[in-house]
């Protein structure tokens, strides 16, 4: 028997076989440079409505099928968040496989920088998980399609403030959706992870005059928010259970699972962590139980609306009028639910793929740009 037989007996998958299981991407780099240990992928799932953007990984993945696998799925994510959030942006990602506390080089990403470049704006990479601002500088100096970037090089500097304005529009869309009101003095909120979305949240929560329930794994953290802003606190294993009237969670993702529906009693699901589902089926179970479930990827997409405004010419308070529009977006996917009688989870893609599809209908995909590199994203708004 030969190798290929053998393979496919075992359930082996080809690459475009195994591209084609997570959606219909336009283009898959494969990235390569010896010299510098540099072996990472692009993934680009769609530019109908804009170049695509989405932030390089770097993680000590297992195997390069994991590394494909997680960059396919990623991609595709963020041509639904940046359609959801109503930007003129398509979904793109980078995964870069290796160790992010010990494989770190200039000359890795100032090489992965290149890769980009080649692209011509087809895809605009930023800082994600097991990268930072310091690798993002790297990369700058190859090309120009980073955003991110320390504020010293006319970047947006820390997305984390705007996040958590953005989901503070949705927690004020979806209280005023189960409660009909407008205020969220009084509105009891157990909010789960204090880094840096989460402590941003609790202050415009306060601000509000919220009643703040916490929990972290950092005790730190949870004493300097407590103290600051008079805030309830319980520990991490019982925060997905307290009474409250909103439960957002701004930690890790598939907190929403078979383990977690039991114990909810909240009226309201609404944070900043991503993935919060663990499957989909778990959106139609909060369904069921009568919670309102607020999209991640739409609750959360005031980071994303964040670097837009640094592409077109950065502007801090224009970034932060941005991030207002997260209450529409959040009030149109219940809106969808309602009328075609589905549950929120659902409502979001379509109210995604409904806006690709009719952009789709007016232009072409993003050819990138075939003449010289901008030397700043900015002057692309000039051309």
């Amino acid at each position: 028997m030969s190798r290929t037989e053998s393979e496919i007996k075992k359930g082996f998958r080809g690459t475009f076989e195994l591209i084609a299981e997570h959606g219909d991407h336009e283009q898959v780099v494969f990235c390569q440079n010896k010299d510098v240990g540099l072996k990472a992928f692009i993934a680009i799932h769609n530019t109908t409505l804009g170049p695509a953007l989405g932030g390089t990984r770097m993680w000590n993945y297992k195997t390069e099928e994991e590394a494909l696998i997680d960059v396919l799925r990623l991609s595709k994510g963020m041509t639904y968040k940046a359609s959801a959030a109503g930007l003129n942006l398509g979904g793109g990602k980078a995964v870069i496989m290796g160790d992010p506390k010990t494989q770190k080089t200039e000359g890795m990403f100032r090489a992965f920088g290149r890769y980009v470049n080649s692209l011509n704006g087809r895809y605009i990479t930023a800082e994600d998980v097991g990268t930072t601002v310091k690798e993002m500088e790297y990369v700058f100096m190859e090309t120009s399609w980073v955003t991110g970037i320390p504020k010293a090089f006319g970047g947006s500097g820390d997305p984390s403030p705007y996040t958590a304005h953005g989901v503070l529009m949705a927690i004020k869309a979806s209280v005023k959706e189960k409660f009909q009101t407008d205020s969220l003095k009084g509105i009891r909120i157990a909010v789960q992870g204090l880094g840096n979305v989460g402590f941003h949240l609790v202050e415009y929560l306060a601000a509000e005059g919220a009643e703040l329930i916490v929990a972290d794994i950092d005790m730190n953290k949870v004493k300097n928010v407590a103290d600051r802003f008079n805030a309830k606190v319980v520990t991490p294993e019982l925060i997905d259970s307290v009474e409250c009237d909103v439960f957002a969670p701004c930690a890790l993702g598939a907190g929403v699972n078979d383990k977690t529906l039991p114990k909810f009693k909240a009226k309201v699901i609404c944070g900043g962590a991503n993935n919060q589902l663990a499957e989909a089926r778990h959106g139609e179970h909060l369904r069921e139980l009568g919670i309102l479930y607020a999209p991640d990827y739409v609750a959360n997409a005031g980071g994303l609306m964040n670097v837009f405004v640094e592409l077109e010419g950065y502007s801090p308070d224009r970034a932060l009028d941005k991030t207002v529009q997260v209450f529409d977006n959040v009030s149109k996917v219940f809106e969808i639910a309602k009328r075609d009688n589905i549950g929120t989870h659902t409502a979001a893609d379509r109210l995604a793929e409904e806006r690709i599809a009719t952009i789709g209908k007016l232009k072409q995909t993003h050819q990138g740009v075939s003449l010289r590199p901008f030397s700043t994203l900015k002057e692309m708004k000039n051309r």
